[in-house]
């Protein structure tokens, strides 16, 4: 299965952000810490027109560790860029997200003159969540589906800094399926444009080559089956999505192990590190049993 996900409203988000960059000082972009490279907006770079960029990694308590310290300074490398891991419900980690913020931008945030900021990300990745903390109240609709935050929003934080919303932003073009499927793993892509039991199989397929051991604690698994369709009939089994006779639900047990990894149940994980070798990449696709070639463009 070739995954497509690119909804109308996304068009036009893209307009509104190049539009507003002009008027932005600092840029806020917000990533899944597990996979920072495939939640990073791709086109973001297209209009961010050299304006500092802070990216944020969330959701830092349900990535590997290790693997994060790599991120950062990977994309501490590039200019006029820095990364900063958090949880955006923690109030003391988004206070430093103030800090830092203020810190690339210290010719602003006077009466008068505020540090007008923008936070862009694709969806899901937890950007209203953070939008609420930095508010200190309810102000951006947060949902646990994507694509829920459909307009731009202007918002005084009230600290010498002014803060836009924006919509979830995912690239019209997803020619690198394996970054799809780490998407619809991470919970990034609607539910409508995936099939869960691929997709499960893909998920499967990561944690049997870079966490076998996570995947035979949590599933009480003395070894791991040779197949990553094993591997989810054997989650299922354990998790009892069983259909009459004792058979495995592999729909069902492709959907709860996904809901599982989402979570942090199997522990902390990276969908991907810096510099992941694009045969290993063709390796995990075609384990799944999933075409790699891209999909036809979608608007």
């Amino acid at each position: 299965m070739t995954i497509k996900w690119y909804p109308g409203h996304m068009s036009k988000a893209l307009e509104q952000i190049s539009e507003l960059v002009r008027k932005i000082d600092v840029i806020i972009e917000v990533l899944d810490a597990r996979l920072p490279f495939s939640s990073s907006n791709h086109l973001l770079e297209q209009v961010r027109r050299n304006k500092p960029c802070i990216k944020v990694l969330n959701k830092n308590d349900l990535a590997d560790p290790a693997v994060t310290r790599a991120w950062v300074q990977h994309f501490q490398k590039a200019s006029g860029v820095r990364a900063l891991p958090l949880v955006a419900k923690n109030i003391p980690e988004v206070k430093n997200l103030v800090k830092l913020i203020k810190q690339v931008c210290p010719n602003r945030g006077n009466p008068g003159y505020p540090i007008r900021t923008m936070v862009v990300g694709i969806p899901n990745v937890g950007k209203s969540t953070l939008i609420n903390t930095l508010a200190g109240k309810s102000i951006a609709k947060v949902g646990d589906k994507p694509a829920v935050t459909l307009k731009p929003q202007q918002i005084d934080l009230r600290n010498g800094i002014l803060l836009f919303d924006t919509p979830g932003l995912l690239w019209p073009v997803m020619d690198d399926q394996g970054g799809a499927y780490r998407l619809a793993a991470s919970g990034a892509i609607g539910a409508n444009a995936l099939d869960y039991t691929n997709v499960g199989v893909f998920a499967a397929a990561y944690m049997m080559r870079r966490y076998p051991e996570l995947l035979k604690e949590r599933y009480k698994l003395a070894e791991l089956p040779e197949l990553p369709y094993e591997v989810v009939e054997a989650v299922g089994r354990c998790l009892g999505c069983l259909m009459t006779g004792g058979v495995v639900d592999v729909h069902r047990a492709a959907e709860t192990f996904l809901r599982e990894l989402r979570a942090g149940k199997a522990g902390r994980i990276s969908f991907e590190e810096p510099g992941t070798a694009a045969d290993i990449e063709a390796e995990l696709l075609k384990m799944a049993g999933i075409d790699e070639r891209p999909q036809e463009q979608i608007f």
